[in-house]
């Protein structure tokens, strides 16, 4: 099976032309597993199948480095994105893409014929609680009480496809994402479990993220993570609704934008390829 390794902002994925081989994806909940094996395998936090689709220039799926199916990645697809122009399998400067969260559509940013930069049109925040999904009463999740442990945390919750849990904290360096992570991931309140972010605000348009994925633990960038903490600083009036979301690798531009619609901009890059055994 021939591959490409990609990265944005060190979150980094297995991309598989779906285009020009031809896939098992039943397959593919295990060879996640195996080819996202730092040790093992490939190495990386993600398996992502590109293939033709029927309402979209293309399919992608996004297999976690667990086994499990996420339903959108922020840095994917920017990745996605890039190498579909750059490998001239979907030629437009917008890209529409089909995923399990629903159409998103990335827009090259190209300086001297070069990608430099990717914008993506993240689609609108879902900010009610059965859309999280989360137990509780209806209503927005923001600012609220959660426990964990017998420690209460104050907490808000966005889906940009996923669920998001955020906390903001005084100093996002003095947290262990590691141990806190998985409680909150798989807390009972969220029935499909949680993406978990932890957020110092820096200034009305800065903030500094740490994050814990579900399905694949701590990872260098979340891309739909930004996303949800530049809703979630906004709505706590935290900042305004132009945010820079710094990351361990680098920064994310995140914009909820007056048509509710929330755009993410970034950079990708393209590793290396090679083939695995199949």
């Amino acid at each position: 099976m021939r591959f490409t390794k990609v990265q944005g902002l060190g979150n980094d994925f297995v991309l598989v032309n779906g285009f020009e081989q031809e896939l098992d994806l039943d397959r593919f909940p295990e060879l996640a597993v195996k080819i996202c094996d730092r040790h093992f395998g490939v190495g990386a936090d993600g398996l992502v199948p590109l293939l033709p689709s029927r309402t979209a220039d293309v399919n992608m799926r996004i297999y976690n480095s667990d086994g499990s199916e996420a339903e959108m990645c922020g840095n994917v697809i920017r990745c996605a994105a890039k190498y579909l122009f750059e490998h001239d399998l979907v030629k437009k400067k917008k890209i529409r893409v089909e995923t399990l969260a629903g159409i998103r559509i990335p827009e090259l940013i190209i300086e001297n014929g070069q990608v430099t930069l990717v914008r993506v049109d993240m689609g609108e925040p879902r900010l009610e609680r059965v859309d999280i999904p989360m137990l509780g009463a209806p209503g927005r999740v923001v600012d609220e009480e959660l426990e964990i442990d017998g420690t209460a945390y104050r907490i808000t919750a966005v889906s940009m496809g996923n669920p998001h849990c955020i906390i903001f904290v005084p100093d996002v360096e003095a947290v262990s994402p590691s141990r806190l992570g998985p409680r909150f991931e798989t807390h009972p309140a969220f029935p499909r479990k949680t993406n978990v972010e932890f957020v110092q605000v820096l200034n009305r348009s800065e903030v500094n993220m740490k994050v814990w994925e579900r399905g694949a633990g701590i990872t260098m960038a979340c891309g739909t993570g930004a996303c949800a903490t530049g809703v979630a600083s906004a709505l706590n009036g935290y900042t305004g609704r132009l945010v820079t979301v710094h990351l361990s690798t680098g920064a994310l531009l995140i914009e909820w934008a007056g048509d509710n619609h929330v755009y993410m901009t970034g950079p990708a890059e393209e590793v290396f390829s090679g083939v695995y055994p199949f």
